[in-house]
């Protein structure tokens, strides 16, 4: 089966390998869609924290079963998403619900080989059906299951003030999630492009550009209380250092995007608003169930996806999805 494999940082290579024999408990799937995200662009530019090459890429699968265990309530071409954090279902953030933040969590893609193919195996439990939807939709629930999962770490409610920091797709996510909650949203970002995307498909109606005269803008979209809740989607050390200082007294900041390195804030800024700062990673199975419920619901704009290329096209075409004059916000592989 044709393989995409990343053999080191910016490089990329074509390969055959032979198609998966099912294990015990698991399920075959034949490859359909599969999104390229941030971490996948990362991984290209060797700046992804937790990874080893040679790795095979892949996390946001679209697929259809081909085979699965006797009993198994998946059936030969059911569509199928896949939640990509295999979880071992014994360590104490497992025992409490928490598998995203398994202690000896093994995410597809990252600290194991992922669905950059035209087969894969995978434990029954993380695949779900993904009845109603088309294959886009599916390959797209693991991008936005992230930002339903941070929004529901926030806690945010109806009325909330909430600043989405970064405007890309997981950006993107957090925006959705907040606003079908109920939230006041506005982004930040430096790319206008993607500002203006997310005002037309977004429905995101503050938007503001980052550079002289931002914080300004901010102050005066909030009477000067600044955000109940900020989240950060830049992968950015001083984009997220600088987003303390836009939490509300009494506001929350989660960090969705992580970086190599160290943070710092203020302490007496932090402990004067009483600053609550979570971190989010991942997502659950129920953020998956209520992603696809979203969608399901009309409440998932249809219009994330800008770019599209083969699984053959990919060791040529990759590199040019960082560039910023591409314009990409989502883009699928079609696996023939």
């Amino acid at each position: 089966m044709l393989t995409i494999i990343c053999d080191t940082p910016g490089t990329l290579s074509a390969i055959e390998r032979e198609k998966p024999v099912r294990g015990e408990g698991e399920v075959l799937l034949k490859l359909r869609r599969i999104g390229i995200c941030g971490t996948d662009l990362h991984i290209f530019a060797g700046k992804q924290p937790y990874l080893s090459y040679p790795r095979v890429m892949g996390h946001e699968l679209a697929a259809t079963v081909e085979e699965a265990p006797a009993g198994s309530p998946l059936a030969p071409g059911d569509l199928v998403s896949v939640i990509p954090y295999i979880s071992c279902g014994h360590c104490s953030a497992c025992l409490k619900g928490r598998t995203n933040c398994c202690r000896n969590l093994g995410v597809l893609g990252v600290h194991r080989d992922g669905g950059m193919a035209e087969f894969i195996c995978l434990p029954e439990p993380f695949v779900l059906k993904a009845q109603g939807l088309s294959l886009d939709q599916a390959a797209m629930v693991e991008f936005l299951a992230i930002g339903a999962h941070a929004v529901a770490r926030a806690g945010t409610a109806g009325g909330d003030r909430v600043l989405v920091a970064g405007a890309g797709p997981i950006g993107a996510a957090v925006a959705i999630f907040a606003r079908i909650a109920g939230a006041q949203v506005t982004m930040i970002d430096g790319r206008e492009d993607r500002l203006a995307f997310a005002r037309a498909h977004l429905a995101i109606a503050s938007t503001v550009g980052l550079g002289p005269g931002d914080t300004d803008e901010l102050a005066r979209l909030t009477g000067g209380d600044f955000f109940d809740a900020v989240f950060d989607a830049t992968g950015n050390p001083q984009a997220i250092e600088r987003g303390f200082g836009f939490v509300a007294h009494g506001g929350t900041y989660v960090l969705v995007s992580i970086v190599a390195g160290d943070i710092t804030f203020a302490d007496p800024e932090f402990h004067k608003r009483e600053t609550a700062l979570l971190g989010s990673r991942n997502a659950t199975r129920d953020d998956f169930e209520r992603v696809m419920a979203a969608i399901r619901a009309g409440e998932v704009p249809d219009a994330l996806v800008t770019h599209r290329l083969r699984l053959s096209e990919v060791p040529e075409k990759f590199a040019t999805l960082s560039e910023p004059g591409a314009g990409v916000v989502k883009a699928l592989v079609d696996v023939a």
